[in-house]
């Protein structure tokens, strides 16, 4: 190699690299920089009368807080548990307290508490009801959010692994299914089984964990598929780069900068942490978009890989030449 093609490439590596550090750095570090509420679903419960100061409390932040108006004390409550919204405060004679969902996001709830707090006349206690709770085996709620970048890791790799070893077609795809369902058990066996972090039914969870892990991997043998090995850097890209700093899972999708949180709830980590928080505290509620972004990733992830592996294929004109090219040397 010439000199002065081996200086470019000593140029552009001294080039790249700080650039890639810069944007890997905006990517991760910018949106936690900028956690605040965005139309942070929130519930208000009692008479009006009651209920007009703390309604104009939530207005002050405008685009802050998405306001839910409920009778009572019971309908505000079986919105937290539905998912609706994060928290409910409650108007009662007897005075104000909040509802909470520590299992939908610690920092949430405790955002919540304090803004609540600070409306609070001087010296006023507002007492606080846990109505989904993390669970006692994680506390703090850190393990589902410190899950979802080896969970990301695994569907690159497993993408990866399957172009890589040249499995086409129907094999990929049955590769891609069996390894993202194994992943499923064995994360649900220690997430759920060995630490207790997720309290929900084992297999459903089993179920959202494969189906996340199968769209990321199906994603990016998809794009393999049709782009070649640039597909996986996409792939990687979207999943890793992307989808674990836009996912929204260690505080809350409505927490993040518009429009960070929408994005990463389209992105398969995003859509998979919300899935796996819903029927790990949630019985469910609130999964249907989560469960629809996972689905048509995982379809168009497969269908990629079909369609990829058809195109690949040497029409018979070719193979038959092919075929008869020794015998006319001969």
């Amino acid at each position: 190699m010439s000199a002065p093609a081996m200086t470019r490439r000593m140029i552009a590596v001294m080039v790249l690299v700080p650039v890639a550090v810069a944007l890997a750095l905006w990517v991760f570090a910018w949106p936690a920089a900028r956690i605040a509420p965005q139309d942070l679903p929130v519930g208000i419960a009692g008479p009006a009368t009651a209920t007009a100061q703390l309604e104009k409390g939530f207005g002050q932040q405008e685009g802050a807080f998405e306001v839910h108006r409920y009778a009572d004390e019971a309908a505000a409550r079986q919105a937290v548990e539905d998912r609706v919204v994060y928290g409910a405060v409650v108007a009662t004679p007897e005075g104000t307290r909040l509802l909470t969902a520590t299992a939908a996001g610690p920092m949430v709830a405790q955002f919540l508490t304090q803004a609540v707090t600070a409306q609070a006349s001087a010296g006023a206690e507002i007492p606080v009801t846990d109505v989904v709770p993390t669970p006692a085996g994680d506390t703090r709620g850190s393990v589902l959010g410190a899950s979802v970048l080896p969970l990301s890791m695994a569907g690159i790799a497993t993408g990866a692994v399957v172009t890589l070893l040249g499995l086409r077609g129907a094999r990929a795809a049955v590769t891609l299914v069996g390894a993202a369902a194994l992943v499923g058990i064995a994360a649900t066996a220690v997430a759920g089984s060995w630490l207790e972090a997720i309290t929900g039914d084992w297999w459903t969870e089993a179920g959202a964990i494969g189906l996340t892990v199968l769209a990321m991997s199906a994603g990016a043998a998809g794009l393999a598929a049709l782009l070649g090995q640039a597909g996986l850097g996409l792939g990687g890209l979207l999943m890793v780069f992307l989808g674990n700093s836009f996912s929204g899972v260690t505080s809350a999708p409505e927490m993040l900068p518009e429009p960070i949180g929408l994005i990463g709830q389209l992105l398969p980590p995003g859509a998979g942490g919300s899935l796996i928080r819903s029927v790990a505290f949630f019985d469910g509620a609130g999964a249907g978009a989560s469960l629809l972004t996972l689905s048509v990733w995982v379809v168009l992830g497969l269908s990629a890989v079909l369609v990829g592996a058809r195109a690949r294929r040497p029409a018979p004109a070719a193979v038959e030449t092919r075929a008869a090219e020794p015998a006319l040397v001969g």
